[in-house]
């Protein structure tokens, strides 16, 4: 029999739906069938069900954060299961050790962690049978069926495992020394937070406080700008004065100069310029730039986008989420035609159909197999779902998704853009810009608004040049310079996957189908999200503000090989050499060791030119990071002289830090909460009121609470239900 392992539980309901099937404990059993003469086992992880050691269970000493124990390197990386998931890896390692079980199919999700986390199980749990690997980009039945009757030897995939394994090993590494030797640096100058720092979050931080301190640091300066409205015979339209191609004025008495000297003044058109511009249908998503466009539109933060649209995958609506590539291979393209068919007969999708181009088979914009990494790009299956079923977010992604394949089957679409230079009285120069659709083309089905900058784009009038008219009104424009805008989690993801480099313009992120960037189409999400728990970062009407504590860290830090972009993109390039097996994971991991003992040095240099007079520095000194809280006493403390506090989760005595006072008193009891009013009661040395909703042993009860004379909370039980 053969044993097959997915990486999570809905994966694999998925693989198992096309045949018969015994639900079992953690595991199912498929019965016998065209693919399985036998029948088959199948299980899976929970996610990451292994994960390495921590320090102190490679070495006790390492347990004590010091800087005397530092750099951390393990002579050799160990995994263990990790907490709360022993049971799970129990009936795996079982199944995996039974004598009927002869072959073990890896069905993890198609990619590093997917190989990584299959793989970490059947070591740790001693696998020493032959082993195949299913892989697949959807998980519609078809695409099931036809997976297990291709199978791939394992060793086609193997050098996945070493990519991830190290990537992790590596993460470890620079983590764990990094976050220490900061933290511990910053201590000493009283500042008692904890300083999470890594390969890619930090390099990603630094560019927000980058933006950050761009803002903080712009002042804002007036400017004037002259616009002059024109009469050409019957037709209209504005103009702004220029000179040089520069428009700003620096002093409101030259602007007012100017509008005196334009008013009822004679026009002339010195010149005409006209240019066409063809704009090529969009590339077809890739996971960044279908969380930059849902964060765009809907200001779907990207780790939300990417929850829908694993739902969709899981659910054999679309293809695997997390690829990072823009092109499909010749068999995906065969296949468009049968699901643009269904599509078809979808309301919100029919306006769109006949297609201009029937198939995008021949068009190598799409169609690219040397561009195919481990997944094609995303696309709808042939599972096309009910939409009138779907949640009103799934239906969003679904939809940015089916449109931006049938834009693909459309013409470019075309637009001409016009400048006439306007001359006023032989001396003012004005400049008018517009542009005029010629071809509607792709952009009928993917609608964008036109960036119009300061109205400058107009509808203009056939005019020809030293075509005469008048100045009809002129007058003085008062403006600002604008700070850098801060960045959106959309924004963030583009910039996270090209290194940190401005890349505004689609048409270079075909440049970019490789994983060059900070982290990979899998990860920018989370590091995201870890920026956000570490209280570097807030987002707050979808914009990334920096926090006092993400700005510190990114100071302290200085010019540093961690915040650099560009060491973390070629990090990137030389993982996923490993992974096409062009590259050593044994020597990768001997320069990750170098690179930590590098930032430990760095870090010992750095403490000695810091200099904190810009920070809150008196916020941050003995406390955590940041503003003190005051807490609100409840009463006397009933060990010491202390008051009792609210601490979040628990009521704890105020002077733990100096005394170590240790009373501490938890606000859930038995499943009822002890809210303050309860609490002030018991220390008061009074009896409560009765209080209703206990739970023991699934038996509901009620009773009083007193502290007794060792000082714990005792129970005056009234009546059991």
């Amino acid at each position: 029999m053969k044993l097959i392992i997915a990486e999570k539980p809905d994966q694999g309901l998925k693989l198992a739906a096309p045949f018969q099937f015994q639900k079992k404990k953690g595991f199912l059993i498929i019965q016998p069938n065209e693919f399985f003469p036998k029948g088959a086992y199948l299980t899976w992880a929970i996610g990451h069900l292994c994960e390495l050691l921590s320090p102190e269970e490679y070495d006790e000493r390492w347990k004590k954060w010091s800087l005397n124990s530092l750099p951390i390197i393990p002579n050799r990386f160990q995994h263990k299961v990790a907490k709360g998931k022993w049971d799970q890896f129990s009936i795996i390692k079982n199944l995996v050790h039974l004598d009927e079980v002869n072959e073990i199919i890896i069905a993890g999700d198609c990619e590093r962690e997917g190989e990584h986390i299959v793989r970490l199980i059947l070591n740790l749990a001693g696998n020493r049978k032959p082993m195949k690997r299913l892989w697949i980009s959807s998980l519609t039945e078809n695409a099931v069926r036809k997976g297990f009757s291709q199978l791939l030897d394992e060793s086609e995939t193997k050098n996945l495992f070493f990519e991830a394994y190290s990537r992790a090993c590596a993460d470890w590494l620079v983590g764990m020394n990094a976050s220490r030797v900061y933290s511990l640096h910053l201590q000493k100058k009283g500042i008692q937070d904890v300083f999470s720092l890594g390969r890619v979050q930090t390099p990603t931080l630094a560019l927000i406080v980058k933006r950050e301190l761009e803002i903080e640091r712009f002042k804002s300066e007036p400017y004037w700008e002259v616009q002059a409205t024109f009469q050409f015979e019957k037709q209209k339209f504005f103009g702004k004065w220029h000179k040089e191609n520069d428009s700003k004025i620096t002093t409101k008495e030259l602007a007012e100069k100017i509008v005196l000297f334009c008013e009822n003044k004679n026009a002339q058109v010195s010149d005409i310029e006209q240019e066409r511009k063809e704009f090529q249908p969009p590339f077809l998503y890739n996971l960044s730039a279908l969380q930059a466009d849902a964060n765009a539109k809907y200001k779907f933060s990207p780790q939300k986008t990417l929850e829908i649209a694993q739902k969709l995958y899981v659910k054999g609506n679309i293809s695997y989420p997390r690829s990072d590539s823009s092109f499909i291979t010749k068999e995906e393209a065969n296949m468009l035609p049968e699901i643009l068919k269904k599509l078809e007969k979808i309301e919100q999708f029919s306006q769109f159909f006949p297609l201009p181009n029937p198939s995008i088979l021949n068009n190598s914009r799409f169609v690219n197999e040397k561009k195919v990494t481990d997944h094609y790009a995303i696309i709808p299956t042939e599972q096309v779902p009910n939409v009138s079923k779907m949640n009103d977010e799934e239906l969003k992604i679904y939809e940015l998704i089916v449109n931006r394949l049938i834009s693909a089957h459309y013409q470019s679409s075309i637009f001409d853009y016009t400048t006439i230079h306007t001359i006023v009285d032989g001396r003012a120069t004005f400049i008018s810009k517009g542009k005029t659709m010629v071809q509607e083309g792709w952009r009928k089905v993917i609608f964008e608004k036109t960036k119009e900058k300061n109205n400058e784009e107009q509808i203009l009038p056939k005019v020809e040049t030293n075509q005469e008219g008048s100045v009809k009104k002129v007058e003085v424009k008062e403006k600002k310079t604008q700070a850098p805008k801060r960045y959106t989690e959309g924004q963030l993801i583009t910039l996270m996957k090209s290194a940190g480099k401005h890349i505004d313009d689609p048409e270079l992120t075909k440049i970019l189908n490789k994983t060059e960037g900070l982290g990979t189409e899998a990860t920018r999400a989370g590091i995201i999200g870890t920026l956000k728990n570490r209280k570097y970062i807030d987002v707050k009407k979808n914009q990334v503000f920096a926090n006092d504590k993400g700005k510190l860290i990114i100071y302290a830090l200085g010019e540093n090989i961690l915040t650099s972009p560009e060491m973390t993109a070629k990090w990137e390039q030389r993982l996923s050499e490993i992974g096409d097996g062009k590259a050593s994971s044994l020597d990768f991991m001997e320069q990750a060791k170098k690179l930590t003992e590098k930032i430990i040095q760095d870090a010992d240099q750095n403490e000695k030119q810091w200099d904190f007079s810009e920070f809150r520095i008196e916020e941050m000194q003995n406390t955590k990071f940041g503003p003190k809280k005051k807490s609100t006493s409840i009463g006397k403390c009933i060990k010491c002289d202390g008051k009792l506090v609210d601490k979040g989760s628990f009521y704890g005595c105020d002077q733990f830090q100096k005394t170590k006072c240790n009373v501490t008193i938890s606000k859930k009891i038995l499943g009822k909460t002890i809210t303050k009013t309860i609490m002030k009661q018991l220390l008061s040395g009074e009896t409560t009121d009765v209080i209703k909703g206990f739970t023991k042993d699934n038996n509901e009860f009620e009773a009083s609470l007193k502290f007794n004379e060792e000082g714990k909370i005792m129970f005056i039980q009234n009546s059991i239900k």
